[in-house]
Parts: C-alpha cells; structure tokens; sequence
C-alpha cells in the first residue's frame, strides 16, 4: 500500500534585470530587483515554507535572485543549478520535477516568465480562493512566487495534479 506525501512547489521568478548590452543569459539584476529578492526571501521565511531543494536556472539574473533571497531564510537548502530550467517550457520543467528523489517533500524552482506562469497555470487542478484569477491578472512578475501543494511522488507530477494555494507578488 503506498503513502501519499504532501509535498510543495514553490516557484520562484527572477527579480527584475537590466538590459546592458550583454548575452541575454549574463543580464544582472537592477537595485530594485537586488532589494525584491530580499523581500522574496522574506517572505518566504514568514510563510513557513522550508524547501529542501532549489533547483536554479543558470541565468545571472536567476542566480543572484536565489543568493539574495537565501540570506532571508533560517536554513538555506540544497542548491542545484539546472541549465534546463533557462529558455524552457513548462514541459521541459515538469520533466526535471519528475527526475527529483523522493525523499525531497518541497522544491523552489527559480526560472524565468512565461515558462513560470505557464506551470503554475498548467500544474494547478485547483486554486485558493481568487489566487488564479490573481495569476492570469498580473502576468508573474519579477521577484513574484506561486505555492503549489500535491501528493504522490515526483514522477506523478503532470498536468492538473497540484493545488495553487498561494500566490505572491513583492509589489501588490
């Protein structure tokens, strides 16, 4: 008989970058994006929520958004720094969660728009209250973070199996 296991998304997207003239994937973030992923990491730690795993993309602009939310929290977890998570699609991402151990109840995922409001939309069967109608109204913006809650083990993440419990933006 197995045991369904509660477990969490979280998805985190990068903060706010600048438009120097660099390749796309070495964009860095502005000030305002350095202080909206303090703010990320805050409220982070105040909502309990306690990943165990960050899977990053290797974007500049996503890499130094994690660092700086992780000074927030009580206890920085695991890091994993996953190419595939940069100019992917909500599939591509599902496909990395199905690869994840087990034993790993909750993930934040740190990535990039639209791939991230696209998996949020698409992994959500259900939703709190006016939380989607939240999501399709603001589009994901920088520094904002969805919460997903499911269970089974990661290889059952698909399409509608997840509920959207929250929905946060650093400038509501």
């Amino acid at each position: 008989m197995s045991v369904e296991v509660a477990r969490r998304i979280v998805l985190l997207r990068h903060a706010k970058a600048d438009w120097p003239e660099v390749a796309d994937h070495e964009r860095p973030l502005t000030e305002r994006g350095r202080q909206d992923a303090h703010l990320a990491g805050r409220w982070l730690a105040g909502a309990g929520v306690r990943p165990e795993l960050t899977l990053c993309s290797t974007a500049v602009r996503a890499r130094d958004t994690w660092k700086l939310c992780a000074t927030e929290l009580p206890h920085r977890p695991r890091t994993s720094y996953e190419e595939r998570l940069y100019e992917s699609s909500p599939g591509e991402v599902i496909a990395v969660l199905n690869e994840l151990d087990d034993a790993v109840r909750d993930v934040l995922v740190v990535g990039h728009n639209p791939t991230l409001h696209g998996l949020a939309d698409v992994l959500a069967g259900t939703a709190e209250g006016d939380t989607r109608a939240r999501l399709h109204a603001t589009g994901f913006p920088t520094a904002a973070q969805a919460v997903l809650s499911l269970t089974g083990d990661w290889k059952s993440v698909e399409p509608g199996v997840a509920h959207l419990a929250t929905f946060w933006t650093p400038h509501p």
